[in-house]
Parts: structure tokens; sequence; C-alpha cells
């Protein structure tokens, strides 16, 4: 497909936007919206957002965080609704809250973002939007919930000619990643309940040698240690064999049966 001019063009860049006319026109943009790239001050943005994750899975679930849920009555929302209006009547839904923020228009199509409005907005809307699907392991949190309330923040300190030349980093949330302990949880859980106490320290654990000191184990020579083991394997083989022995024989034992009760005939006069 090509783009020309004709002899009526007056305008040298309109080969360009209609360049951009059939890009959004490809990404599935209804008409009426894409002729409005025509307009002065009005450019076009196509994100690619599949290379920004590993898996198709992961892929899914953060492309559903820029759609956010289902909206139906949020038509009569314009630019000029206040900041508890946009959180009321938006009712939780990210891309109609982007649009209105950033005053642009966006459409989630397949593998890619396409947005078209004022280049600041472009600006914004591609930094919010490659940080949710990038999921950056930073210390603020991605989720494009967060962005939405700094772009709230920012449109209204922006109605305040005081604070245009000075930094707004202090009115600004920062939203802090919270990160769970993995600490190992002991296996064998000690018991906690109080003790009377008592002023002597508990005696020590007996040692393997003690126990041998006791059983008089440790005292016997090579030969005789290995006499006491052998005996101790000789009487564990005697108990396996009696217990397989009375397995066996519990097979053979034949089933209680009810035998049937003779009846006993009446003596005659």
């Amino acid at each position: 497909m090509t783009v020309k001019t004709s002899r009526k063009c007056f305008d040298p860049s309109a080969i360009l936007k209609a360049r951009d006319l059939i890009k959004l026109l490809a990404r599935s943009v209804p008409a009426p919206q894409a002729i409005k790239i025509l307009e002065d001050g009005i450019a076009c943005d196509i994100i690619k957002i599949r290379n920004l994750t590993s898996n198709k899975e992961k892929f899914v679930k953060r492309r559903q965080r820029l759609l956010g849920p289902d909206f139906e009555d949020l038509e009569d929302l314009s630019q000029d609704d206040t900041l508890a209006d946009i959180v009321s009547l938006t009712g939780g839904s990210t891309l109609k809250a982007l649009e209105l923020l950033t005053e642009t228009y966006i459409l989630v199509h397949g593998n890619t973002v396409s947005a078209m409005g004022p280049y600041r907005g472009l600006k914004e809307l591609r930094r919010v939007v490659e940080d949710c699907m990038a999921n950056i392991l930073a210390k603020t949190k991605q989720h494009p919930i967060y962005k939405i309330k700094e772009l709230m923040i920012r449109r209204e300190l922006a109605k305040d000619p005081e604070l245009a030349n000075e930094s707004w980093d202090r009115f600004l949330p920062n939203f802090k990643r919270r990160a769970l302990s993995h600490r190992r949880v002991p296996k064998n859980v000690t018991d906690k309940t109080k003790k009377t106490y008592t002023p002597f320290p508990p005696a020590p654990e007996k040692s393997k040698v003690d126990k041998q000191i006791e059983t008089g184990e440790y005292f016997l020579g090579k030969v005789g240690k290995e006499r006491a083991a052998q005996e101790e394997r000789k009487e564990k083989q005697s108990k396996r064999k009696e217990e397989k022995a009375k397995e066996r024989e519990a097979e053979f034992v034949p089933p209680e049966e009810d035998r049937p009760k003779k009846k006993r005939k009446k003596a005659q006069d």
C-alpha cells in the first residue's frame, strides 16, 4: 500500500499522518476515531507488549490489568470531571481512567496497545503500559492503579500556579513493595508454655558414650561388640520370622460359619 499527496495538498506533514492513519486502521481502530489523527496536535503510538513477558500466561494476566473490569455507564464522563468523579464513575475501569487522565484514546488489541492523543499524554501512557507489562522488580509497585493515583494527584497539582516551579515529589505517594519474609519454619515447634522456675540448670543430655557405659557395651572389646551386634540381629530376625509365620497361618484358619439349628420334634402324646 502506497500513500501519495495530490496537488491540492497544502500540508507537507499530511503524508506522515496518512501513514499513521493506515497503521491505526490495521490495528482495528474505528474509522471515525482514526480520522482524528489528521488534526493538529494529535499523534499516535502503537506499543508492542508481547515481548515484555516471558510466557503467555503472564502476558494474559498483565494485559487484563490494563483492561480492568467491564464498564457500561461511563460515557457521560468528560475531561473536566474532578478527582472524586473519576474515582466514583470509573468504578475500577483501568482503561477508562487512563484515557481520562492522559486525554488519549486507548485500544488494547492482540499483542499491541494503540493510543491516540497529545504527545504528553502518549508519553505518560507508554510509561504506564511498559511498567505494567514488564512488572519491573523495583521498590515501587507497578500495578496501573498506583500509576492512576499518581496521575490524579499530578492533575490536581497542575491547577495550582504557585506549585508550577516547585518539585512535586513531596506530594506524590510512595508505594513500597511488601516483601514477605521467607524465614525457615522450624520442623519441631518447642513448647512455649510457662514452666515453674528452678534455680538449677537442666541436666545435660546423655551422650553416646554415656549410654554405652550404662549398658556395659563401652567396656567390651572389638570381638565382644561384634558378638553383641550379631545377637541383636538374630533376635530381630527371629521376631520377624514369628510374625510372618503367624500371618501365613492366619490365611489357613477357616472362617466361622453359622450352623442351622436343628428343629426338635414334638413329643407325641
